[in-house]
C-alpha cells in the first residue's frame, strides 16, 4: 500500500503524475459537461456566476493531458474558501490556495492517475485570462497547433516537473492572451 498524496513530496507527486500528452479525444466535452453538472450541484448555495471548460482539453484537435480543467466564477466577495470546503467535502483535493485563487483537483489516486481526472479552479468573476485564450485557439487553427508544438516539445523534457512545464509555456500564453484580449475585448 502506497503513501496518501498528502504524505508525498513534490517529486515523488511529479514521478505519480507525469506530464502525458495524448491526442484530442471529443470524449473531454462530455466528461466537462459531466463535472460541471456535478460542481453546480454541490456548489448551488454559493453564488457561481459561471463554469467554463478551459485548458488544452477545450481546443478542438490538439494533443493535450488527459486532464478537463474547469473554470468556476464566483461573485466578487463570495467565500471562496467555503465553495472550496464544499467540493472538498466531495472528494476534491485541494492544490492551492492563493486566497483569490484556489485549484483543487479530482482523479488522483495514491496508485496514479483515475480513468477521469479534474481540475477546478475556483476564481472570482472576471479572473478568466483562460476563457480568452481557449477562444482564441479555437478561432486560430496556426496558433493552436503552435501551441500543440510547444507542448509537446516540452513534455518529455519536463515529463516530471509540473511547475518547469507550466513556466516554459508561460510566455507563449502570455502573448496570444493580450492578442485574445484584444481581438474579443468585452466577450466576457
Amino acid at each position: 500500500m502506497g503513501k496518501d498524496l498528502s504524505d508525498m513530496t513534490l517529486e515523488e507527486l511529479w514521478e505519480l503524475f507525469p506530464i502525458s500528452l495524448v491526442e484530442h479525444n471529443d470524449a473531454w466535452r462530455q466528461q466537462y459537461a459531466e463535472i460541471a453538472s456535478d460542481i453546480a450541484e454541490l456548489l448551488s448555495d454559493y453564488p457561481v456566476e459561471r463554469i467554463s471548460h478551459i485548458g488544452s482539453t477545450a481546443v478542438d484537435g490538439i494533443w493535450a493531458k488527459n486532464i478537463v480543467d474547469v473554470m468556476v466564477e464566483l461573485s466578487a466577495g463570495a467565500d471562496m474558501k467555503k465553495a472550496a470546503e464544499a467540493l472538498e467535502g466531495a472528494g476534491f483535493i485541494m492544490m492551492s490556495n492563493e486566497g483569490n485563487r484556489i485549484s483543487l483537483n479530482l482523479g488522483y489516486t495514491k496508485d496514479g492517475f483515475a480513468e477521469k481526472v479534474y481540475h477546478v479552479h475556483l476564481r472570482c468573476i472576471g479572473d478568466n485570462d483562460e476563457l480568452y485564450f481557449r477562444d482564441y485557439l479555437n478561432a486560430h487553427p496556426q496558433t493552436a497547433k503552435d501551441y500543440e508544438a510547444l507542448k509537446l516539445r516540452l513534455w518529455k523534457q519536463f515529463e516530471h516537473d509540473r511547475n518547469a512545464y507550466t513556466d516554459a509555456k508561460a510566455e507563449f500564453i502570455k502573448a496570444v492572451t493580450a492578442k485574445a484580449r484584444e481581438e474579443h475585448a468585452g466577450r466576457y
